[in-house]
């Protein structure tokens, strides 16, 4: 998140096109991340949903409370790039440019990190049946794909997405992921006039049965 942070800025459109790829992935989490009565991690959940659904105000407590479950879990490469994703969603909570740009990086940060510490171990299976390794990869290209270009950070972001929408994982997922998944490798495909491969994604979303399919059919009617 970049030189204009502001709410109305290129970068708060970009976080919203994050939000949209990331709250059925979190709705498709929840029952998970609540498991075993973790009230903490429901109440960071929580905000985090608000505030991918628009209301800034949640922005703060749900990355100081993903911070806190990644300090106290930090070998949940989960919980870090859950938390540099909303520590970089405070960059629209201020009017600073170094506040801004500090946010940004920080996120960022807390992403790569994430991405680090994957091993083959996190391709098991963490919550709700999505491997750790899918979660984090789709996580962090939600976010770097949300980065304003001076962030160089778009490749990445469409180089991960690609990585999870066609990794033999993703099938053993729950509809809601795969859903979620598949339809941003649509609407990406169909951001850059790739409608042949977005026609594609958008196809498998409907055949899936996936809540998201009624939107993948309204798409397909679109291209």
């Amino acid at each position: 998140m970049t030189t204009r942070f502001l709410l109305r800025s290129p970068l708060a459109r970009r976080a919203a096109a994050l939000a949209l790829a990331a709250a059925a992935l979190l709705a498709a989490l929840a029952p998970a991340l609540a498991a075993g009565n973790d009230a903490a991690v429901a109440a960071a959940l929580a905000d985090f949903q608000r505030a991918l659904g628009g209301q800034q105000s949640a922005i703060e407590p749900a990355a100081e409370q993903f911070l806190k479950l990644s300090q106290a879990e930090p070998g949940n490469p989960v919980l870090r790039a859950y938390a540099g994703a909303a520590t970089a969603m405070r960059a629209s909570t201020t009017l600073l440019p170094w506040k801004k740009m500090s946010h940004a990086e920080d996120g960022l940060a807390l992403v790569d990190k994430a991405l680090a510490q994957l091993t083959p171990a996190d391709d098991a299976p963490l919550y709700r049946r999505v491997p750790a390794s899918l979660e984090v990869r789709f996580t962090a290209a939600g976010t770097f794909l949300a980065m304003p270009s001076m962030f160089n950070r778009h490749e990445r972001g469409l180089k991960l997405l690609d990585e999870v929408a066609k990794s033999p994982l993703i099938e053993a997922t729950p509809p809601p992921f795969k859903g979620t998944v598949w339809m941003r490798a649509g609407q990406e495909a169909a951001k850059a006039q790739r409608n042949a491969e977005a026609r594609e994604w958008f196809q498998k979303v409907s055949a899936s049965g996936a809540p998201q399919a009624p939107a993948a059919q309204a798409k397909l009617k679109d291209l």
